[in-house]
């Protein structure tokens, strides 16, 4: 097996460089790919410097599907894994994904996150849509068969959110079973600061409604499973408003995105879905545009 491991980064030098540190000890025969979105911090400069890169690719979009397929274009491994720069893999690994791949064309595992009380981790999430069986997976820690990823014509770039959940779903519909490996482990060095992240809702409902939409079409599952998960968020933003930790506005603003979002998400999905009616459901794929990258260091 030949291994190539795809590494977006954006704007996160010192954790890139803990990432590959890690990659050249425990998979050293891999074949490493950054791809490098328009940062600003001098990640060019230390990826340069290093002789364990394989290739670097520069991108000006700041989208990791777009960065994730950049990396596709270039990689010649039969396996290709993505790893998040900001994620350092465990001694297992390595092994996990080989054992994975004799189960399933794709292979997962869980990060492992440090927290105040210890240590978190994942278990696998599975889901049945409209009689499919859909496998979850992260983005930052995933391997894929090459000829799997050639099917899928990658990742959907017009998401700049949740483009491994609906390339998962576009998985469950070409009947390509996914792989969960406990052993197949990520460790997350960099502890959050606890602090509030602001979600933007908007982004989230589009993106939620064109895959779905994209990949199962108007259907009584859709919209309810649509409407949970805005009932749910806006339950949560109520709590939030009732104990003080928000404004009233912000209520009746989120809702105002989430529709918002949902009606385009809607729209753009049902586009997507009738200019791509094969299995794959990529009508943003690899094969569409050849102008990803702006410029390549190949030291292969």
């Amino acid at each position: 097996m030949q291994l190539s491991v795809v590494v977006p980064t954006l704007n996160g030098r010192d954790q890139l460089l803990s990432c590959l540190d890690r990659l050249t000890a425990e998979a050293p025969d891999a074949e490493i790919i950054v791809v490098n979105g328009p940062s600003a911090d001098g990640t060019t400069g230390m990826v340069r410097d290093r002789d364990d890169v394989d290739v670097l690719v520069e991108v000006s979009a700041r989208t990791v599907n777009v960065a994730r397929n950049a990396g596709i274009e270039v990689a010649t491994g039969d396996v290709i894994a993505f790893i998040s720069y900001d994620l350092r893999i465990e001694d297992s690994w390595r092994e996990a994904l080989v054992d994975g791949l004799t189960e399933a064309s794709v292979v997962t595992g869980p990060t492992h996150r440090t927290v105040p009380g210890g240590m978190t981790t994942e278990s696998a999430e599975q889901r049945e849509i409209a009689q499919r069986d859909v496998t979850y997976f992260s983005g930052g820690n995933v391997a894929f068969e090459a000829d799997v990823l050639r099917d899928l014509d990658g990742f959907d770039e017009y998401l700049e959110t949740g483009g491994s959940r609906d390339a998962a779903h576009r998985l469950a519909g070409m009947t390509v079973d996914v792989a969960w490996q406990p052993e197949m482990s990520v460790r997350c060095e960099y502890e959050a600061d606890g602090g509030r992240t602001q979600r933007d809702w908007g982004w989230k409902y589009r993106a939620l409604s064109y895959r779905l939409v994209k990949n199962y079409g108007v259907r009584p599952t859709v919209l309810r499973r649509t409407i949970s998960h805005a009932l749910s968020d806006a339950a949560t933003t109520a709590r939030d408003v009732i104990g003080g930790d928000a404004q009233p506005t912000a209520w009746f603003g989120t809702g105002r995105d989430v529709v918002s979002g949902i009606t385009t998400g809607t729209s753009d999905g049902l586009v997507a879905r009738s200019r791509d009616r094969d299995s794959s459901r990529n009508p943003h794929g690899i094969s569409k545009r050849a102008d990803r990258a702006v410029a390549r260091y190949d030291w292969r």
